[in-house]
């Protein structure tokens, strides 16, 4: 079906986002079609301002639109103690969580050599400059429980062991609420892995 360029071209963007097939980008053009002028601006210098005034953080690598980020410039913050996440959208979940009360320092991906990322084209060189930083006294290894994941948090732990900063890894295993026959195999092993003595 042709569709005037306009259209098309919104498509094509909508497109462009993660998780957005063809039927989808058509449904969000023509509702942005059909939205009021100003909620169209509005939307459009949302986008816009998102690229042009947001920045990674020259300290963590978190997304903030002043440098250093509110995290980095909070002088209540314990900065013994850095938790290492592989995403901004990592940082968010953890503050959401309100309980952990120290620094971050975001990768920006991880270690995967099948898809020809390795240790350079993460943010690791910056961590471990933090990490010469007398005040730092552990690490904790945040990334995902997955192969990629669980190499980046290996890989990291073998560069910090030499400088004498304690690393150590988030726990993994069952959810609270979970049921022990819906769980996979390296769920069980983890959680076995990791009892706690009651």
């Amino acid at each position: 079906m042709h569709y005037p360029e306009p259209i098309s071209k919104l498509i094509d963007s909508f497109m462009k986002l993660p998780g957005i097939g063809p039927k989808t980008a058509q449904r969000l053009a023509f509702y942005v079609l059909n939205m009021k002028e100003d909620d169209v601006v509005n939307f459009s210098r949302s986008l816009m301002e998102v690229k042009r005034d947001l920045q990674f953080c020259s300290v963590c690598g978190h997304i903030t639109d002043i440098d250093p980020c509110y995290i980095c410039s909070d002088k209540n913050r314990d900065r013994s103690v850095i938790c290492v996440v592989q995403d901004t959208k990592d940082v968010i979940a953890m503050e959401k969580m309100r309980e952990y009360k120290g620094l971050y320092h975001v990768l920006h991906g991880a270690i995967s050599p099948m898809d020809g990322i390795g240790p350079e084209d993460i943010n690791v060189a910056s961590l471990i400059e933090r990490l010469k930083d007398d005040e730092v006294k552990e690490i904790i290894l945040a990334t995902n429980p997955n192969i990629e994941g669980e190499s980046t948090a290996m890989y990291i732990s073998r560069l910090v062991k030499p400088i004498g900063i304690k690393s150590t890894r988030l726990a993994s295993g069952l959810p609270v609420g979970g049921d022990l026959e819906y769980a996979d195999e390296v769920t069980l092993s983890k959680a076995i892995e990791h009892r706690t003595e009651l």
